[in-house]
């Protein structure tokens, strides 16, 4: 799976160089394990970061402060400007404008797919009910599901409900997509057809923030990559630089264990 060269050309045209999503001296602790150390990120729009490194890194924690599912003991997160709300209707809308994918895909059981895609935006986003389904159904087509619509979440496959995941979270047309390890819990035969949907997200230009141990992905889909150990960034690099020439031992050792597999 790649990237085409027209791809590329057309996420450098999308990437505007502002800021959308900003992480400055952010700091979080659980007790006495300090998860989060002086994080500082900027992440442009239409830019797609792929964040990386050992298990119990920090990334899956950065990725949720964003959606503020986690608060921070210190320092600020702005989305498009503004600070991050505490609570009520303005943290309603904040996690309407920041759209997330998990890991498990916490699809509605008893509902069916096309009210999973429609329900944020007839509640939060005040649609007209026939409105969030011709878009619902336009988003089910585009991740492959369509013809799904009418199913429950039970009857799909691991991949197809990640893929109704997401274009839940698309129905909700959000400014910045956090994607917190979408395909860990997948077949590796789903894996793919995942990835592909991310892959197709990214070249229309969507701003992302992926945590992934999928390096190919990686390498093929993100502007930079970032790099967490220890509950810090530690390095920052477009994927070529960082793939073939890391610069800390401590990305070299992570990348001389996971790329000899």
């Amino acid at each position: 799976m790649t990237v085409s060269d027209d791809a590329a050309v057309d996420l450098g045209k999308a990437r505007s160089g502002e800021p959308l999503v900003e992480l400055h001296g952010v700091q979080k602790w659980y007790g006495e394990l300090h998860v989060l150390q002086d994080i500082e990120l900027t992440v442009t729009k239409g830019e797609v970061v792929v964040v990386i490194g050992p298990s119990g890194s920090g990334k899956s924690t950065l990725c949720r402060t964003i959606n503020r599912l986690e608060t921070v003991d210190q320092g600020d997160i702005k989305v498009d400007g503004k600070p991050l709300p505490q609570e009520g209707k303005a943290l309603a809308a904040h996690r309407a404008d920041v759209g997330m994918v998990f890991q498990s895909f916490n699809l509605f059981a008893h509902k069916t797919i096309l009210e999973n895609v429609t329900l944020g935006p007839i509640k939060v986003r005040k649609t007209p009910k026939a409105e969030a389904e011709a878009r619902a159904r336009e988003l089910l087509d585009r991740v492959g599901v369509g013809h799904q619509a009418a199913k429950y979440p039970a009857q799909l496959s691991g991949g197809q409900q990640q893929r109704v995941a997401i274009a839940r979270a698309l129905a909700m047309e959000p400014k910045v997509m956090l994607f917190d390890e979408p395909t860990s819990a997948l077949d590796p035969e789903m894996i793919k057809e995942v990835l592909e949907v991310m892959v197709d997200l990214a070249e229309r230009g969507m701003t992302m923030i992926v945590v992934t141990h999928e390096m190919g992905f990686a390498r093929t889909a993100a502007n930079r990559v970032v790099f967490m150990a220890d509950g810090r960034i530690v390095e920052s690099a477009d994927p070529e630089s960082f793939f073939t020439n890391p610069q800390s031992d401590r990305a070299k050792d992570f990348l001389g264990k996971i790329l000899k597999h």
